[in-house]
């Protein structure tokens, strides 16, 4: 006898009735992996390029500022949209989720082309704005190149996986950057080493694997797999305000991101009156930092989804629960890669670069941002929170904190005062100080929370 199939739950009821910590861990889960898998790529990327020389491998640390704007257009539309269609969803309502969901998506693909095409014809001046010695100016150059012609592919990524992740389908925007960033792995040895094209190769790697994870993120929405449509016909009802709405609720992260670039350039123009060591060493820390810290921001990610479609449909007890099953689990996984980074920091930093000077810079470096890394999750998910739920101001606000207004004063002042030992320290104190100014923000979103759950309507569902 033929078994039949279990039918699949409805997506709404998938995101409202899941107990919520599955549902969080379920929709984490794929972004981890997808996170994972991308920062292993950095990190191999890093690697490889660290073969050429200290000078090449600082000339990554210098690229990394610029795609830090690259990834700012991606979330101000990825998030931005993302973020109104779940609560559109949570209120049933799919025609305004397709709306925003197309307009987001053609806003990044053509605000991405902006910024390549502008990035091509100001090259030179950008890679020492970018903080490029004279020795690392032309390996940022000829790698900056390919990351610039991939660069409207590269918003287009991020800003579709986003949208993918607000519908709750982390799962299928996982495939699309996985599948990415393993080509891209295996494409940097061949085109760098085997076709003797150095540099040139991992950039070129990069924006072979962008345009082909594009393609399949793409796939998603065209081939009926999401709940959201790109379509023709909507784009005639897109209009500067829905641009608009998308942007200002997507602000905090192109904020975020934006800071992240500009903390970025400042850090590598104050490291390179220390030399390629220092400038290279901070480029290592900076990925090892973020390789650790995706898995926390992967279970924050997962958490934005659920806070944005209850909220929409008024399931207010299980946004409370949300947050908490957040803050400490995150936390836990904080402790965890605490410890192991302080533990193996020297060792660690020479697996990427195996120059002493690189080694004693990075090192301290690395276990000062590991203790500071422990303020992070309650940040991290009240930001979350805010952004999720519509509340711009406040979000954009508080993501302007630690990577604006506490860390670029910090930095002017300690690396004037205490050198190179201030600027390693700068990061760390800026995350150590956001963490009381971000706390009273959830006490008083919850405080102004409705208590008891709104009523749902009855026969209006959303079927998958």
């Amino acid at each position: 006898m033929k078994l039949q199939k279990k039918p699949k739950k409805p997506q709404y009821d998938k995101m409202t009735k899941t107990p919520v910590p599955r549902l969080i861990l379920g929709l984490s889960v794929p972004t981890i992996i997808s996170m994972l898998v991308t920062n292993i790529y950095n990190l191999v990327d890093t690697a490889f390029v660290g073969q050429l020389g200290t000078s090449a491998s600082g000339a990554v640390g210098i690229v990394f500022g610029f795609m830090s704007v690259i990834q700012a257009v991606g979330f101000l539309y990825g998030q931005g949209a993302g973020s109104i269609l779940s609560r559109a969803l949570g209120q049933r309502d799919r025609e305004r989720a397709s709306l925003h969901a197309t307009a987001g998506f053609l806003s990044s693909f053509s605000t991405g082309l902006v910024v390549g095409v502008l990035g091509l014809i100001f090259l030179d001046p950008i890679v020492h704005v970018l903080g490029s010695t004279d020795t690392i100016a032309p390996y940022a150059k000829t790698y900056l190149t390919y990351i610039l012609i991939a660069a409207p592919f590269m918003c287009s990524c991020l800003t579709l996986n986003n949208l993918l992740r607000y519908e709750g389908k982390a799962s299928l925007g996982m495939i699309g950057l996985m599948i990415g960033a393993v080509l891209n792995m295996a494409g940097d040895p061949i085109l760098m080493f085997g076709l003797n094209m150095g540099i040139a190769g991992a950039g070129l790697s990069t924006a072979l694997s962008q345009f082909i994870s594009f393609s399949v993120l793409l796939y998603m929405f065209l081939g009926g797999k999401t709940e959201s449509k790109l379509s023709l016909s909507a784009t005639k009802k897109i209009r500067p305000a829905i641009v608009g709405d998308i942007a200002g609720t997507g602000f905090p992260s192109m904020l975020r991101q934006g800071l992240n670039s500009l903390a970025t350039v400042l850090l590598n123009a104050f490291c390179s009156n220390y030399g390629d060591a220092a400038v290279a060493a901070m480029s290592i820390v900076s990925r090892i930092i973020f390789f650790a810290f995706s898995v926390a921001l992967g279970i924050g990610q997962g958490f934005q989804p659920v806070a944005a479609f209850n909220y929409g449909a008024g399931k207010y007890s299980r946004l409370r629960k949300g947050f908490r099953f957040t803050v400490v689990m995150a936390e836990c996984i904080i402790i965890v890669a605490c410890i192991l980074l302080i533990v193996f920091s020297g060792g660690l930093i020479g697996l990427f670069r195996d120059d002493p000077a690189v080694i004693e810079i990075g090192t301290r470096a690395l276990i000062l941002q590991s203790l500071s890394m422990l303020a992070l999750p309650p940040c991290m998910t009240t930001e979350m929170l805010l952004q999720s739920t519509g509340k711009r101001l406040h979000a954009s606000l508080l993501s302007s904190l630690r990577n604006g207004l506490l860390f670029i004063p910090l930095l002017i002042l300690l690396a004037n005062v205490r050198g190179l030992g201030g600027i390693q320290e700068a990061m760390p104190i800026a995350l150590g100080l956001s963490l009381p100014i971000t706390l009273p923000f959830a006490v008083k979103f919850f405080s102004r929370l409705p208590k008891e759950d709104r009523e749902e309507p009855k026969n209006n569902s959303l079927e998958e």
